[in-house]
């Protein structure tokens, strides 16, 4: 481990238990913030369709309910750990709800923003589903917007997932 990957970290599982992040350690990461009422939440579906035909070949998607966008994930982690299960089937892990900036921010969030490649990926998430791409070694590859769906992005993560 060192301070230049996200194996340093741990966060804590949408059921309350802490998770270090080299659990995940040679596996292709894609961290997003996540909501239950935005106009992206239907992208859950995809995700969850991306995780189960890539998880074999290494693919990990790790979600984080952040509520600092519109209020649009109030709920507590059972309420979303239920709606994500019931309504989208999902699978991939879940964590409790964090926050993504300012000074209370879950400090994975600060450091995936620290280590994106352009300047544009440096700023503040600006909304629910921002997604990091991580490499294989705990590399910050990639940021993608919210709008861009993960139909839009997969041939990056075949990509990554291939190196």
């Amino acid at each position: 481990m060192s301070a230049d990957d996200i194996y340093q970290f741990e966060a804590q599982s949408i059921d309350g238990k802490s998770v270090a992040l080299p659990a995940f350690k040679g596996k292709v990461l894609l961290i997003l913030n996540v909501a239950s009422k935005c106009g992206h939440t239907k992208q859950y579906a995809a995700l969850e369709a991306m995780y189960r035909k890539y998880q074999p070949q290494g693919l990990e998607i790790l979600g984080f309910p952040c509520n600092q966008f519109g209020g649009q994930e109030p709920g507590d982690d059972s309420q979303i750990r239920e709606f994500c299960t019931v309504k989208f089937g999902v699978t991939f892990p879940l964590f409790a709800k964090v926050k993504v900036n300012g000074p209370e921010a879950h400090p994975l969030f600060p450091f995936l923003k620290e280590r994106a490649l352009g300047e544009e990926d440096r700023k503040p998430i600006k909304w629910n589903f921002t997604k990091f791409l991580v490499s294989r070694k705990g590399e910050v590859r990639k940021r993608f917007l919210s709008r861009q769906t993960p139909a839009e992005i997969e041939a990056e993560i075949v990509a990554e997932l291939s190196r």
